[in-house]
C-alpha cells in the first residue's frame, strides 16, 4: 500500500484509545485517565453554523444553501442580457442617438 492510500485511510480510523492489555493495569490507568478526560471536555452535539463573511459567500448561502432554488439561472440571465444590451449599445446604438440610418 503507498503512503498516500496508507494516510488517508489512517484519517479515517481514529486513534487506539483503550487497549484490552492497557485497560486493567496499574501503570496506565493515570494515562487512560489524561485521555479520558480530554474526550469529556470536547463540545457535545452538532456544530454551530458558520456565517457567511462575503458577498460570494452570503449569495451562495443564500441560494444553494439549506433552500436552493432557480434564481440564480434568472439572475444569470438578466446580467448576460444587461451586458448584451451594453455592448450593443456601445458599438452601434450610440452612433444612431441623434441620426437615423
Amino acid at each position: 500500500m503507498s503512503f498516500v492510500t496508507r494516510r488517508a485511510l489512517s484519517t479515517l480510523i481514529p486513534p487506539k484509545v483503550a487497549s484490552p492489555s492497557g485497560l486493567g493495569a496499574a501503570q496506565d490507568a493515570a494515562r487512560m485517565q489524561r485521555v479520558v478526560s480530554f474526550y469529556e471536555k470536547l463540545p457535545r452535539g452538532a456544530a454551530p453554523e458558520i456565517k457567511a463573511k462575503g458577498p460570494f459567500a452570503r449569495y451562495q448561502a443564500r441560494y444553494f444553501g439549506k433552500n436552493p432554488s432557480a434564481a440564480p439561472l434568472i439572475h444569470a440571465i438578466v446580467f448576460l442580457v444587461g451586458i448584451g444590451y451594453a455592448q450593443n449599445y456601445y458599438f452601434h446604438l450610440r452612433h444612431h442617438k441623434n441620426n437615423a440610418h
